[in-house]
């Protein structure tokens, strides 16, 4: 089979591998659908914090079962599914207190381990959802979901308030969406008018386009009669808009932390205090995230595939990498398909 393997920072080559054979517990699944995320264009930059080299990326994906044992999950082979990727070590402190999303040993496929980016590859039964049957490219989807649904479960949004999402990208977006489900008040800040254009065609309440020193401060005025948002959501990973999220919240405000990023950020602490933030970090998503989310995709709630701009043969990986790094300004989620169609 072959797998896509980033050799170096913007260098994708494909490799001949041995098809998997599972062990015990495990399943063998033919690819069908691969998501290439912010953090995936972050490794094939170099900019990515917890990415090594060379690596086989991928950890948004949809599947076919082709080999599984009798399990108690009603799983066979046929089955279209999805997967978690996220591996826990099961014996660390957030492990033995059920925090596995964030285990101080966490092993993201893509990232710390071996990705999906593969024709075929196995994965443990425990790890394995039943699509529903909903349709392998929104299959591919439901974990970019379930870590902006993560995050704003850790912001507490709850009906009325006021929510700003800073990122107009695949999880700001999704960011926004979730937080439209819990009855938020939703708006997103971006420096890209396009993307905030695409935004728009999602329900949110309101964007504002963040390109002047001075332009979110006065829009964070004009929405809440200067009282802050309630809740505010860091979706790049860059310094300036984690600090963009704690000038903007209210007093008695959530801010929340999902991008990832590799710079510090110098910034007056006893602001925290004075507003008396609660700042919260949100890693992955667990198993009910998943379920929920595949259980409210089925039920026609989200259009998930609304949010796909662009999708690619899984054997022009290097173009869509070279593209998505180019045009990350217009381009939103990338799909590779394996389907061999």
């Amino acid at each position: 089979m072959k797998s896509i393997i980033i050799k170096a920072p913007g260098e994708v080559v494909f490799v001949d591998a041995p098809k998997p054979i599972p062990k015990k517990g495990e399943a063998l699944l033919k690819l069908l659908y691969g998501g290439i995320c912010g953090s995936d264009l972050g490794s094939y930059r170099g900019s990515f914090a917890y990415f090594s080299y060379p690596r086989t990326p991928g950890h948004e994906f949809s599947a076919e079962i082709i080999e599984i044992e009798e399990n108690d999950k009603g799983l066979k082979a046929g089955m279209v599914v999805t997967c978690n990727p996220y591996f826990n070590c099961g014996s660390c402190y957030s492990c033995r207190r059920g925090l596995v999303n964030c285990c101080m040993d966490n092993q993201t496929m893509g990232v710390q381990r071996e990705g999906a980016f593969s024709e075929f590859l196995t994965m443990p039964v425990s790890r394995i959802y039943d699509g529903l049957g909903l349709p392998a490219k929104t299959l591919a989807l439901i974990e970019p979901f379930c870590i902006s649904y993560h995050g704003i479960s850790q912001g507490n949004v709850r009906p009325g308030q006021k929510v700003l999402i800073v990122g107009a990208g695949t999880i700001g977006i999704l960011a926004a969406v979730a937080a439209r489900i819990k009855g938020a008040e939703v708006y997103v800040a971006d420096v890209a008018k396009g993307k905030l254009d695409y935004a728009l065609t999602f329900g949110v309440d309101g964007v504002i386009l963040n390109d002047a020193k001075d332009a979110l401060e006065k829009a964070v005025q004009k929405i809440t009669g200067s009282d802050g948002f309630d809740v505010t959501v860091e979706a790049v990973g860059l310094p300036s808009t984690f600090q963009n999220c704690i000038d903007a919240a209210a007093y008695g405000g959530n801010v929340v932390l999902i991008g990832v990023g590799k710079q510090n950020l110098d910034f007056n602490f006893t602001l925290l205090q004075k507003k008396e933030l609660r700042v919260s970090g949100s890693r992955n998503a667990l198993e009910r995230d998943f379920t929920e989310l595949i259980e409210l995709v089925k039920a026609g709630k989200v259009d998930l595939e609304k949010i796909v701009t662009n999708t690619y043969h899984y054997l022009d990986a290097d173009k869509a990498f070279a593209d998505f790094d180019k045009n990350s300004g217009n381009m939103l989620k990338v799909l590779l398909d394996f389907t061999n169609k």
